[in-house]
């Protein structure tokens, strides 16, 4: 059969498309961070919100020029958040913001992670609306917008990319476990938590970032899908792959981290919990990376399970004991999630956790990484040698600490500047 060149062109950008593999010939590929709007109608700042939430915290990848939630409009995202202002608006629909923004954002962004398979018709709507626009598609969801015929034909008509963080590599792709990890020898610490939507991935990102800015070279391997819109380097969303390949992907991330990046530590993002009835990744990214150590996140005011209100949270201390009897490794901090607390309680928190469990406990988002580095150095002689030897400069409530190394004593103090 002869085709016109128009439709053999069609044919193999739908083709390219469903490949995840069309790129727009009329945007430049550059080392600058590309424009995004995130779309999170009446979820921002919420648990269904998280991916959101964290783009808006840190993205190696895009610069967030608004969100998109009806709700709060005209808000600051990060007010929004009970943070710091960010100069990112918030913004009633797509309409809304492209009236108001300067320029076209490069991407939209699908910024919720809903409990449901599909989204609704009228977000549908918004994402051919921003097609239209000649803005790429990125979305974090099980639904694989391209492997949707009619977004697929609004790419191919609108020259636009669609990129599904969670579909699987190919089959040839995948890896299963070969027990590479016995390899690596620089301490892997994985970041579990008690819960879905927790702020673990929070809590990796701020370790990894605060480590590396006290020189001491740390990766972070990422398991879900807002981490890798984030910008992590190495990792896969582990609940986009079939269950016999969780284990291989997970060792074969931290492998290739390991080898690629030559790094003093490797981080591992977590999934839901190990306790968690509902999800499976938390045994995947145990098995798979063997981690040296765990930093537990805990959310201690949920009182159920998000997006499950017939299941009672479980403890920190049942959830480390769980943990520790699963795996051959040892949780050596606890870090909270301060969601409907205020700071009395946070620290009353923290006291009762250090007394009764023995542990450094910390709110990351409020407190900084201090704790964690000193728990890091007491568990890892080779990382504590490191940190020591020079002054370093440590961010804790954006304020520039110095961690001073005192010869006599061998130890890290923090000294006001």
């Amino acid at each position: 059969m002869q085709f016109q060149p128009s439709t053999k062109n069609l044919i193999i950008n739908q083709e390219r498309v469903a490949r995840q593999e069309f790129k727009s010939e009329k945007k430049c590929t550059t080392v600058k961070k590309k424009t995004a709007l995130i779309y999170c109608d009446n979820q921002f700042g919420l648990v269904d919100g998280k991916t959101a939430a964290a783009l808006v915290r840190h993205s190696q990848i895009y610069t967030i020029v608004g969100v998109i939630d009806r709700s709060l409009t005209g808000k600051d995202a990060g007010e929004a958040l009970g943070e710091e202002k960010r100069g990112i608006p918030i913004f009633a629909d797509l309409g809304d913001a492209l009236r108001k923004l300067s320029n076209i954002p490069d991407f939209y962004i699908y910024g919720k992670a809903p409990l449901e398979t599909y989204i609704p018709n009228n977000e549908r709507l918004m994402i051919l609306e921003a097609m239209e626009k000649g803005m790429d598609i990125v979305s974090g969801l099980h639904q694989l917008f391209s492997e949707d015929s009619e977004f697929v034909k609004a790419a191919v008509q609108n020259g636009i990319h669609i990129n599904d963080i969670r579909k699987s590599p190919p089959l040839k792709d995948l890896h299963l476990f070969t027990g590479q990890i016995s390899e690596v020898n620089v301490p892997v610490i994985a970041v579990l938590g008690t819960d879905c939507a927790c702020g673990k991935m929070t809590t990796a990102v701020e370790l990894n970032k605060t480590l590396n800015n006290l020189g001491i070279k740390s990766v972070l391997v990422g398991t879900g899908q807002t981490s890798l819109m984030q910008g992590a380097r190495y990792g896969v969303s582990t609940d986009a792959l079939v269950s016999q390949f969780v284990v291989g992907e997970v060792e074969n991330s931290v492998v290739q981290a390991f080898k690629n990046e030559s790094p003093d530590i490797i981080l591992v993002e977590g999934q839901s919990a190990v306790s968690h009835p509902a999800f499976m990744s938390s045994h995947g990214i145990l098995k798979g990376s063997m981690p040296d150590g765990i930093i537990l996140q805990h959310p201690p005011a949920r009182k159920f399970r998000c997006d499950f209100p017939l299941l009672a949270m479980p403890s920190a201390e049942s959830e480390i004991k769980l943990i520790e009897m699963t795996a051959k490794t040892k949780v050596i901090a606890i870090t909270l999630s301060h969601e409907d607390m205020d700071d009395l309680g946070i620290l009353n928190v923290i006291k009762d956790y250090e007394k009764n469990l023995q542990l450094p406990t910390t709110d990351v988002l409020n407190y900084g990484c201090q704790k964690l580095v000193q728990a890091l150095s007491k568990n890892f002689p080779e990382l504590k040698h490191k940190i020591t030897r020079e002054n370093y400069k440590l961010l804790i409530n954006g304020k520039a600490q110095v961690v001073s190394h005192l010869k006599e004593k061998n130890e890290i103090i923090l000294a006001q500047n």
